[in-house]
């Protein structure tokens, strides 16, 4: 291997600019190149001035903002007191993974790649040389953002290579070839086996995190669609008493959820793993660091279970990876063909298009999967990553308490088992009148919180649910259950600010389970006795998904709160929110122009949000007298005042 040094530093939000990040190191060592993957804001910054070939791999979320951990990064590389000549010795290149449906609302501009493109300007500001303009990976493309990367790549290596040469004697390394894994797991022997306890083992220093979360006892689980709607939603509390988090309206809450029962037996099955394996996990390179969430030692269910990502659509890299460790022609030659470029509108047929999984693929190849080395699972499949929610309760009306609205994910493709989203179907099925539940043994399932199979000793599990000790056998029928069911959550701040002022009005949209956060907010407002609150409301049917639909009349007959609500499929042409925004224009336009409102947008990112900012748009042309340039130029005023905030997701 060369001693040059490659330094790939990534920001990623959702674990797709890290598994590029990860490829690009991968591919740089099949040509004999040392290679450092960071992510950036784990990466001591002011060490980029001795740095000579740099790539940075970044997403770009939200409107236009950079990923959680690359914000720090992001604020000290555009300080303007950075001489112009900081980064005059490095090369570098920028590759972007972004959606070019997504645009900044208020300022009716494209925010695709947004991150890669100002990155790319400040590094050239900074003395950097650019090897290639920035490359602008695009999810909305039929391939995905492999359409743009792949040439890319082929360019840049080409680049690379002119700097650092193969060294003499020495050839890449073939795609076919496996290279060494990123770590290696040390079994310990049946004698050596110790008791686990998965979590934290000292006292927890400051609020939950991600690494210390916060086991919250699931107080109710309750559906909030009526029986025939379509989709089932849950309103899900949790008591939070004692665990020092503290929240406001706008916040989100994060929890770590875990793999069902069923598909961690299978994904042993097909692996040939017994899940009562322990092993220590040992890094190859002395400067890669273990996963911090997985206990040392670690039993290989709690691995399957609560840290690998066996349900998520595979990546291509997955393939590029499993082909190097098929000792199956066939199922090599098919593999290799999806880790390729030419081979991505096969893939995508086969995997992305009906949502295929980790799981299914290994069932798919199964001489392949039976065949995989153990040091290969942590390469192979990526982390089960926190899922997201708003918090929908305040602490001041319910203290003690945090509230989610969850709609439960699941649909068709042409696949025979339905898609189910991992973190909603698994909350759905949690029941806190059950507390712990039992193992049902050999031939059942292992229900959540039970205890290690196939492990003679005592052990101690920890997740989601608390603490349990047993002595369970290879063919165990029943076990006692302890304690609530538990979930791992912590808090962060979100997106959402509402003033604290007491005559400041606001305005809030929210149509379906986009209401979750105006809920929270309305209940601090009441709470404080801010008035001025109009919620828009939007759902299919009143008497299917009027999520809250009480307690909002009851604040309406105290005159807390004015709700305008938009049943889409009770009349025969549809009536959504946006209709009923313009019907009151009137009222809207003296709210912001004359009284200094505050207006709110959340929800589904597909349609709704252009289409409620083109009826805020119609209403300052047609109430505010403004042109539709002026009309333009208010709302982004609006956006730049924080008086205009929107919050969506796919």
């Amino acid at each position: 291997m060369s001693s040059s040094r490659l330094l790939v530093l990534f920001g990623s939000q959702t674990g797709t600019a890290e598994d590029m990040a990860e490829r690009l190191g991968r591919e740089a060592r099949r040509r004999r190149l040392g290679c450092r993957v960071v992510a950036l804001d784990s990466y001591p910054v002011v060490n980029l001035i001795n740095e000579s070939l740099v790539i940075f791999v970044c997403a770009t979320t939200g409107q236009g903002d950079p990923p959680d951990n690359m914000k720090n990064f992001w604020r000290f590389i555009f300080r303007k007191n950075l001489p112009p000549t900081s980064l005059c010795q490095m090369d570098f290149a920028v590759l972007g993974l972004g959606d070019s449906s997504y645009t900044n609302l208020a300022l009716s501009l494209p925010r695709f790649n947004f991150v890669a493109k100002k990155l790319h300007r400040r590094l050239l500001q900074l003395g950097g040389c650019a090897l290639l303009p920035a490359c602008l990976g695009d999810d909305q493309h039929e391939l995905g953002p492999d359409a743009a990367i792949d040439p890319w790549l082929h360019n840049l290596w080409g680049k690379v290579l002119g700097l650092y040469p193969v060294p003499p004697g020495l050839s890449m390394i073939p795609p076919g070839v496996p290279l060494p894994s990123k770590f290696t797991l040390q079994f310990l022997q049946e004698a050596s086996r110790t008791e686990e306890w998965y979590g934290p083992t000292t006292d927890p220093q400051g609020p939950p995190s991600e690494l210390q979360p916060f086991l919250a006892p699931m107080v109710s689980n309750q559906r909030v669609t009526g029986p025939s709607h379509f989709q089932d939603v849950r309103l899900i509390e949790f008591d939070i008493a004692g665990s020092g988090i503290s929240f406001a309206a706008g916040d989100t809450v994060l929890i770590q959820p875990e793999n069902s029962a069923s598909h961690v037996q299978q994904f042993c099955q097909v692996l040939g793993l017994d899940p009562g394996w322990c092993f220590t996990l040992q890094p190859r390179e002395p400067d890669v660091s273990c996963p911090a969430r997985l206990p040392q030692p670690c039993s290989m269910h709690h691995l399957a279970s609560r840290y690998l990502d066996i349900t998520s659509v595979p990546r291509r890299s997955f393939f590029e990876l499993l082909a190097g460790l098929s000792p199956d022609e066939l199922e090599q030659e098919k593999l290799l063909e999806f880790g390729s470029a030419q081979g991505q509108e096969g893939l995508h047929d086969y995997c992305s298009r009906p949502r295929r999984t980790i799981l299914e693929v290994l069932c798919d190849f199964p001489h392949t999967a039976g065949a995989v080395p153990p040091d290969y699972l942590l390469d192979l499949i990526p982390p089960i990553r926190p899922r997201a929610f708003s918090i929908t309760s305040s602490l001041l009306a319910l203290p003690g308490r945090l509230q989610i609205l969850v709609a439960v994910v699941q649909y068709r493709t042409r696949l025979k088992e339905p898609r189910r989203g991992l973190c909603s179907c698994w909350l759905a099925s949690l029941d806190p009148g059950q507390g712990g539940p039992l193992l049902l043994g050999e031939g059942g399932c292992w229900r959540p919180g039970s205890l290690l199979p196939h492990v003679a000793r005592p052990v101690l599990g920890w997740g989601a649910y608390g603490p349990q000790s047993g002595s369970v056998a290879s063919s165990c029928h029943l076990l006692s259950a302890a304690g609530p069911i538990r979930v791992p959550l912590w808090v962060r701040s979100g997106g959402l600010t509402f003033p604290k002022t007491s005559d400041t009005p606001v305005v809030m949209v929210g149509p379906g389970t986009g209401v979750a956060p105006f809920r929270a907010a309305i209940q601090e407002r009441v709470a404080r006795g801010q008035t001025g609150n109009f919620l828009f409301f939007g759902c299919r049917h009143r008497d299917q998904d009027f999520y809250w639909e009480a307690e909002w009349r009851e604040l309406e007959r105290r005159g807390c709160l004015t709700l305008v609500t938009a049943f889409s499929r009770e009349q025969e042409q549809k009536v959504y929110v946006q209709h009923r925004l313009q019907e009151l224009g009137s009222l809207v336009w003296e709210l912001l122009d004359r009284r200094g409102a505050h207006f709110y947008l959340a929800g589904n990112a597909k349609s709704m949000p252009a289409d409620v900012t083109e009826a805020l748009m119609s209403i300052f042309q047609e109430h505010g007298g403004l042109s539709g340039r002026d009309a333009a130029s208010y709302l982004a005023r609006l956006q730049r005042t924080l008086r205009f905030q929107v919050e969506t997701w796919a």
